[in-house]
């Protein structure tokens, strides 16, 4: 089926809640008691945890549905109702990103060519980095470069400085395009569902440098990249999005990098695209996303 295009009027309402009867009807019947129309909508049963995912897409039709301050107040009733955890997003605001890369390139340059074509519903504020390597290529795409070097002896201040940057650019997501460097737990927690990571898919077997090598010598006959948010639970947050492709014994080391680095950026890619539209729900160790 063909998805309606997004207009400028759009709002988009995600809600979990404990799966109960009538929780569909509630919220179709507020909508359409609001002048609102549903152009997309999407529910999921968890049947194990007993919960209910919802993601719906509606606009106005008529001159009478409220404004987003009135149709939050009106909806917080039927919340409490079904005991909802849920939030409302205007479909035209898109939300800021801060993008946090060091020595490798592709996805940062992936991520920026998407950007400038109209292809990621993102506002990028800046790239942070931990080298200078990038400098000249972000500020030639006209964004800020904001160099925070760091070592054993100063990673608690450096990331304070981190943090006040998300802070000063009222940033909504940060995302990491090969930022090699372990997060503390204590900026985990602070960013904790508004972090995504991309990592390959060889972990843990393949840890430290060079991954792509060691597979290789093992003969590996898969190779992939896995996106997910940042907890401090390292590599293991819940996971949003992977990507494999098949490799033989015919491709080389270095073809190896090349096929991952591929996977690597469309994955993380499919990600960020994903959280900018409301598509993904945390769904404990695990996610829920929505329109694929």
């Amino acid at each position: 089926m063909t998805k309606p295009s997004k207009t400028a009027d759009d709002f988009v309402l995600v809600v979990k809640c404990p799966d109960r009867k009538g929780v569909v009807a509630a919220v179709s019947s507020f909508l359409s008691d609001n002048d609102a129309s549903i152009v997309e909508s999407n529910h999921f049963n968890d049947a194990i945890a007993d919960e209910f995912y919802m993601r719906t897409v509606f606009r106005a039709d008529g001159a009478a549905m409220p404004d987003k301050a009135d149709l939050e107040r009106g909806f917080a009733l039927i919340a409490r109702r079904f005991d909802m955890q849920w939030s409302l997003h205007a479909a035209a605001i898109k939300p800021r990103v801060l993008i946090a890369v060091s020595r490798f390139g592709h996805c940062l340059y992936d991520l920026l060519h998407r950007w400038r074509s109209g292809q990621l519903p993102v506002e990028i504020v800046g790239v942070v980095s931990n080298h200078d390597a990038m400098r000249s290529f972000v500020e030639w795409n006209g964004l800020p470069f904001h160099l925070l070097p760091v070592t054993k002896e100063t990673k608690a201040a450096q990331e304070d400085q981190f943090l006040a940057l998300v802070n000063a650019l009222a940033v909504d997501l940060v995302v990491l395009a090969r930022y090699m460097q372990i997060l503390s737990p204590q900026m985990c927690e602070r960013l904790a569902g508004r972090c995504i990571n991309i990592h390959h898919s060889f972990l843990p077997s393949f840890k430290g440098a060079k991954p792509y090598h060691q597979a290789f010598e093992r003969g590996v006959k898969i190779i992939g990249a896995t996106a997910h948010y940042v907890t401090t639970d390292l590599d293991e947050g819940p996971i949003i999005e992977q990507g494999v492709q098949r490799v033989d014994h015919g491709h080389t080391p270095d073809d190896l990098v090349k096929i991952g680095q591929d996977i690597e950026c469309s994955v993380l890619a499919r990600a960020v695209v994903w959280h900018a539209e409301h598509r993904i729900l945390i769904n404990g160790v695990k996610t829920v996303v929505f329109g694929r």
